[in-house]
């Protein structure tokens, strides 16, 4: 009867370090998932970091496409406008400056004194 109780209590021993070691994995298994998580979110808060920091980027960059367009824009209408006033004036300039130089008049200066 000794070696069948001896037996009996191998048995319980080994199924106790089984026990032990199923609940040592469970531990270990419950550690790496609490750290799965941590990391989950750790990188979805570095995630939504980085795309605020792309919004903000995209942001700024879509305002100086925008703002180079504006200022593109507002050349080509001075531009335009510019050239506009120059075919406008140009040849009643043009008559004035021929007119002054082919109808000389000559006069003496005021500050002219005869020498006697």
């Amino acid at each position: 009867m000794t070696s069948q109780s001896q037996g009996i209590h191998q048995l319980l021993q080994a199924e106790k370090r089984a026990k032990n070691k199923l609940d040592e994995a469970k531990k270990e298994k419950r550690k790496r998932l609490k750290q799965a998580k941590e990391a989950m979110a750790e990188i979805d808060q570095y995630r939504m970091q980085k795309d605020k920091e792309f919004q903000k980027q995209s942001k700024i960059m879509g305002s100086q496409s925008n703002l180079t367009d504006e200022i593109e824009g507002q050349t080509l209408g001075k531009i335009q406008e510019l050239n506009g006033t120059y075919n406008k004036y140009m040849e009643s300039v043009t008559n004035q400056l021929l007119s002054m130089v082919y109808d000389v008049k000559p006069e003496t200066h005021v500050n002219y004194r005869p020498s006697n």
